[in-house]
C-alpha cells in the first residue's frame, strides 16, 4: 500500500475559527517529539489529569446518555484541567501553532463492560489523504483502563495508508498494533485518519462508573505552520529515521518514511523547500535536506 499523497498544498488554510475559544499556551514538543507524531500518527500522555477532575468527570458522564457532552466544554474545572491540560493541550500547540481552537464538540464514546462484540477497524468519517496537519482528534479516559476493558487500539504509521473501509474492516489481531489501555486521567491525541477500533471488553467494571467511558474532541489550526515548538539547536535531521513503527510492514521501499518526512517538512513551515527526488534523498539520507532544516549550533 502507498502513504497518501492526494493533498499536494504547501501551506495552512486560512484561518478557521468558528467563533471557538481559541487557546495559546507554551509548547511541550522538541524536534523529536514531533517527529514520532508524524512517524506515527499519534502521542499517548499518561495520567497527565488530576484525580478531582478524573472523579468529576466520570460523576458527570454517569449522570447522562451517551454521545454528546458538548456542555462539558462550557464548565471550568473541565476546560482548565482537561482541554487546557499543559502538557496535551502543549503538545497540540506544538503541533497547531499558536491560538488553536477549542474544541467545538466533545462527545462520550461509551463501552459496555463486559462486551462481547469488538469494533472492526476504521478511520472517522471524513477522513482525507494528506500530509497537512490542520486538526487533531484527542481521546481522555477519566478512569483506568485495561486491555480486557476494550481501549481503542490504533495502527502505527496507518494515517498514511490508502485502504477502503472494506479492506480493513474484516482484519481482526494485526502484528505491532499499539493498545491504548492506560492509568486514569490519560489523554492521547492522532492524526484523524489514523486506523483504529476498539478492542474487545472482557471484564466488568473495576472503577466508579460501570462503563468505559472516552471522551473525543478535535483542535483545529488557525495560523500557518511553522517549527515554534521547543527547539533544539544541535538537532541532525540528516540522521533521524522517520519511518514508521509499522513501515516495512506497511509499506514498500520506506514511503512510509517518506511521507512522514514529507508532513515533518510541512509543519515546520519549509516544505516549499523539500523535493521528493526519490533514491536515498531525504528524508532516507542528507541529500535534498530543506536547507530550513540544517543544523545550527553546537554539539
Amino acid at each position: 500500500m502507498k502513504p497518501t499523497t492526494e493533498d499536494n498544498s504547501s501551506h495552512a488554510a486560512p484561518p478557521f475559527v468558528r467563533g471557538d475559544t481559541v487557546h495559546d499556551c507554551p509548547p511541550t514538543l522538541d524536534d523529536q517529539g514531533v517527529i514520532d507524531f508524524c512517524r506515527n500518527g499519534f502521542l499517548i500522555f499518561p495520567g497527565v489529569v488530576s484525580d478531582e477532575v478524573n472523579s468529576k468527570a466520570v460523576d458527570y458522564l454517569d449522570s447522562v446518555e451517551s454521545g454528546s457532552v458538548t456542555e462539558l466544554g462550557n464548565v471550568d474545572w473541565f476546560v482548565d484541567g482537561v482541554l487546557k491540560n499543559p502538557q496535551a493541550a502543549g503538545a497540540v500547540r506544538a503541533l497547531l501553532g499558536r491560538d488553536f481552537t477549542l474544541p467545538a464538540r466533545i462527545t462520550n464514546h461509551r463501552g459496555e463492560l463486559p462486551e462481547s462484540n469488538k469494533g472492526g477497524w476504521h478511520r472517522d468519517g471524513g477522513s482525507i489523504h494528506t500530509h497537512r496537519v490542520e486538526y487533531l482528534q484527542v481521546f481522555y479516559y477519566p478512569e483506568a483502563c485495561t486491555d480486557d476493558m476494550g481501549p481503542t487500539e490504533v495502527l502505527p504509521g496507518s494515517h498514511f495508508l490508502r485502504a477502503k473501509h472494506n479492506m480493513m474492516s474484516h482484519f481482526g489481531k494485526i502484528a505491532g498494533t499499539v493498545s491504548t489501555s492506560c492509568v486514569a486521567g490519560t489523554i492521547f491525541l492522532t492524526v484523524y485518519s489514523i486506523w483504529h477500533r476498539r478492542r474487545r471488553a472482557t471484564s466488568g467494571p473495576t472503577g466508579k462508573s460501570k462503563f468505559r467511558n472516552l471522551l473525543k474532541y478535535a483542535y483545529w489550526r488557525t495560523t500557518a505552520p511553522q517549527r515554534d515548538w521547543i527547539i533544539d539547536p544541535p538537532f541532525d535531521f540528516a540522521g533521524i529515521d522517520f519511518s514508521p513503527m509499522r513501515d516495512r510492514a506497511l509499506f514498500e521501499q520506506s514511503q512510509g518514511a517518506i511521507a512522514a518526512g514529507q508532513m515533518f517538512a510541512w509543519l515546520s513551515g519549509v516544505e516549499e523547500q523539500y523535493v521528493k527526488r526519490g533514491g536515498s534523498c531525504w528524508p532516507l539520507g542528507p541529500v535534498g535536506m530543506p536547507a530550513g532544516l540544517e543544523k545550527t549550533g553546537e554539539d
